[in-house]
């Protein structure tokens, strides 16, 4: 899919291959730089054993995702003059023993004098960055409406959120995203070509390895989670207070709060269309003993690889002890479904339906006018006729 420079001397290739090759056999890779510049400093040709990392913990399908770290003795392209990585992948006798098939490809070009040594040192462009998973199928355009404005009024203005398009942003979704992609919040990858190969979940662990080395040295902290799901920091806190406080760690993992998408308030009754997602939906799983999933922050420039709910390959310390501090609420399955969201409208406090028990809780329904004045003032009333 990429490959990225992580310093002088190292590269990430992010790429698809053969699952069961990787399983049943061990095939390999090697790397070489090849200068483009006579005289330039470098050699002319350099080569390294490539490191690989399989980072979808066994999820893969038919292909499988692959992470070549290509790490070189010395700095290459010193003079800026210009040079391309090839990456050699062998089966090394799998499938046919009898053979060692070796594709060459090339896969990084740096024209003469593009190189920025600062990039790897420099302060961030971004304090947060958004790596947001494979989008596809018919989306509900208005919840990605309501995503992108929480998020954006809750990271602030030093926030980037890259959103990857493989079949989900139709007409209408865009429609709710080009204001921000307008303001700079929003950049949109096309990503619906690699829909062919079958890969785990749409390619989900390719994408996210992508994204985190296109944006390891544009960004200090980078978020992965999915737009059915809402972070959220208690009321005397901040996003900046609370990462300050986990600074020392490379990565910390996230609490999860189950929302209901089928319950909501009586109160709400005949006006449930107008109200947003978040607002409406205001009951809570506290179903006890369900191991949940979580979602993670990492500081990018201490990773080599990652996964979908956490990273296994990185440098410095992981903390999961974030509760109190840090927690997302999810609203599950409600960013596919286009009719109305409210099954069922109730007059308590706590109640159990379908064997599970839930409890009232409207912490992001008591936000949700603050969320729309904000939407509103950044990007007018382009979008207020959308039905909710």
């Amino acid at each position: 899919m990429g490959a990225y420079r992580g310093g002088l001397n190292t590269f990430a290739i992010i790429g698809l291959a053969s699952k069961p090759l990787h399983v049943y056999a061990k095939p390999t890779y090697e790397c070489e730089w090849v200068s483009s510049g006579a005289g330039d400093g470098d050699k002319s040709s350099v080569k390294t054993v490539g490191y690989k990392i399989l980072p979808d913990w066994g999820y893969g399908r038919v292909y499988t995702v692959v992470i070549v770290n290509c790490t070189f003795p010395e700095p290459l392209n010193a003079e800026n003059s210009g040079g391309k990585l090839v990456l050699y992948a062998s089966t090394s006798g799998g499938g046919d023993a009898s053979f060692n098939v070796t594709d060459r490809m090339e896969v990084l070009t740096e024209a003469p004098g593009t190189l920025d040594v600062s990039l790897f040192t420099s302060k961030p462009k971004y304090e947060y960055l958004y790596c947001g998973s494979s989008l596809y199928g018919n989306l509900n355009p208005q919840r990605v409406r309501e995503w992108i404005a929480y998020h954006v009024k809750f990271f602030g203005p030093s926030s980037h959120f890259v959103i990857h398009d493989a079949g989900g942003v139709h007409e209408q979704v865009l429609e709710v995203l080009k204001p921000w992609m307008e303001l700079g919040y929003v950049t949109l990858q096309d990503i619906r070509d690699q829909e062919r190969f079958d890969g785990y979940y749409h390619n989900q662990f390719m994408v996210v390895n992508d994204c985190l080395h296109r944006y390891k040295f544009m960004a200090k902290w980078m978020f992965f989670f999915d737009v059915d799901e809402y972070i959220y920091v208690p009321p005397k806190s901040t996003i900046k207070t609370v990462l300050d406080s986990l600074s020392e760690y490379s990565q910390f993992t996230i609490e999860q709060m189950p929302m209901s998408s089928k319950l909501c308030l009586s109160a709400d009754y005949g006006k449930t269309y107008r109200k947003w997602g978040f607002e409406k939906l205001v009951y809570k799983d506290v179903k006890k003993g369900i191991r949940r999933d979580r979602k993670y922050a990492v500081q990018p420039r201490s990773l080599f690889a990652t996964g979908v709910h956490m990273s296994q390959n990185l440098a410095g310390k992981t903390t999961h002890k974030t509760e109190g501090k840090i927690k997302y609420f999810h609203y599950h399955g409600t960013i596919a479904e286009k009719r109305e969201s409210c099954k069922m409208l109730i007059n308590s406090t706590e109640l159990t339906y379908d064997k599970t028990p839930y409890v009232l809780d409207t912490t992001m329904r008591d936000i949700a006018g603050v969320i729309k004045k904000f939407e509103l003032k950044m990007i007018g009333d382009r979008l207020q006729k959308k039905r909710q």
